[in-house]
C-alpha cells in the first residue's frame, strides 16, 4: 500500500478517536484579487442522541445500504437522489456541527452547494459510524445500578 494512504488512514482513525469529526468542503467562493478561491468546510462529528434518533429514522425509511449505494450504476444513482435527495441532504446536515445555522438551512446548502462526491462519501462515513455499541456500556452500568434490584448482602431478608 502506499505510504501516503496508510498515513492517511492513520490520521482519519486518530481524528476519529480525538472526535475531531470529519472536514467536508462545502462550497468554494471566489473572491476577486485571489487566485484561489476560499473553501467554506463543515465539521462532520458524531451528533447528539436527539439526532441520532432523527437520523436513524430518515434512514430507515429510504430503505437502501451504503453497499447498495456503492453498487448502484449510474443510472440507479440518479433514480436514488431523484427519490432520496433531500432525505440524504438532511441526514448530512444533521450530523454537521453547525449551531449558527439551522439544519433545515443547511440542508439546503448541502443539497444545493455541496457536490454529489462528497455526499455520497459523507453518507457512507456517517454509517460505518453509526451504531449502538457507545450505548452498550450505559445500558450495563444502569443494569448494574438499579434501585429496583435486590442487592446481594440482603437475599434473604429482602430489605
Amino acid at each position: 500500500m502506499d505510504e501516503r494512504l496508510i498515513r492517511k488512514i492513520q490520521r482519519e482513525g486518530a481524528e476519529a478517536l480525538l472526535d475531531a469529526g470529519v472536514s467536508l468542503p462545502l462550497l468554494d467562493l471566489r473572491i476577486p484579487l485571489r487566485k484561489q478561491p476560499v473553501r467554506v468546510r463543515l465539521t462532520m462529528k458524531r451528533p447528539t442522541l436527539a439526532r441520532q434518533i432523527k437520523i436513524a429514522h430518515a434512514y430507515l425509511t429510504m430503505d437502501t445500504t451504503a453497499a447498495d449505494l456503492d453498487a448502484m450504476d449510474v443510472d440507479g444513482q440518479m433514480r436514488f437522489l431523484a427519490r432520496h435527495g433531500k432525505t440524504l441532504s438532511n441526514i448530512i446536515a444533521l450530523t454537521m456541527d453547525c449551531r449558527w445555522l439551522p439544519v433545515c438551512v443547511l440542508s439546503w446548502l448541502v443539497r444545493h452547494r455541496m457536490k454529489w462526491e462528497y455526499q455520497k462519501a459523507a453518507f457512507r462515513e456517517f454509517v460505518l459510524l453509526m451504531g449502538t455499541q457507545s450505548f452498550m456500556t450505559i445500558i450495563r452500568s444502569a443494569e448494574m445500578t438499579n434501585p429496583m434490584r435486590l442487592r446481594l448482602s440482603r437475599g434473604r431478608k429482602g430489605s
